[in-house]
């Protein structure tokens, strides 16, 4: 039985893993510094049932179709294919890897119990794949304005209460560009003399170093 994710609804056989709807952005910062945060998910959350293309439910280099209802796993040389899994690991956000820089998005990946599953133990563990989608636009790239990281390229914009939020660079979004992220350090005493916005982006170069645009 093919892997399926329907946003709003709760499988039977799942728990369903709280997560953001696709778009929305976690705040991307706090504090009077402006920092954002590492891991401002535009993510796609649902239960899941069981994979049908794959040893494993959307595995590395599976795909997913897209939907505003409902995800399914899709062969990626299908008409139906729209995203494919970067990276994919156990657990949850919070607690595992972060996903590649220029993931699009994030996919939950809620724990199910099934006599149908990939490998027949019954079970598909909670975790979460990291989506690049298969044609452009891409809003994980440097300055797309979305992504569940902000990286070296990417653009901001204050959203009030000493907080920041990912915005495109090109200004086609919502919000215009107020500093773009130029560099990525493990202090802030290493940005440049024109930096005027820390933006806190996780790994091991934690600073972003952001000046006006």
């Amino acid at each position: 039985m093919r892997g399926r994710w329907s946003v709003g609804a709760v499988c039977a056989l799942s728990v369903l893993l709280a997560a953001l709807l696709t778009g929305c952005q976690r705040s991307a910062g706090s504090g009077d510094t402006g920092a954002a945060q590492d891991g401002r998910l535009g993510e796609r959350a649902s239960p899941t049932v069981s994979s049908g293309y794959g040893a494993e439910f959307l595995g590395v280099d599976e795909c997913s179709s897209f939907g505003t209802t409902s995800f399914t796993e899709v062969p990626c040389a299908g008409e139906r294919a729209a995203a494919r899994v970067v990276a994919r690991y156990d657990g949850t956000v919070s607690d595992g890897p972060p996903c590649p820089a220029t993931t699009d998005f994030v996919l939950h990946i809620s724990e199910q119990s099934s006599t149908s599953d990939e490998d027949g133990d019954g079970t598909i563990a909670q975790g979460y794949a990291c989506m690049r989608k298969l044609e452009p636009p891409h809003p994980g790239d440097p300055g797309g304005g979305g992504g569940p990281r902000t990286i070296v390229g990417d653009c901001v914009y204050g959203s009030g209460d000493g907080q920041v939020r990912e915005t495109a660079c090109d200004g086609s979004g919502a919000k215009k560009p107020q500093y773009k992220v130029v560099k990525a350090v493990d202090t802030r005493a290493k940005c440049p003399a024109s930096t005027a916005l820390y933006v806190q982006l996780g790994g091991t170069e934690p600073v972003g170093c952001a000046r006006p645009v």
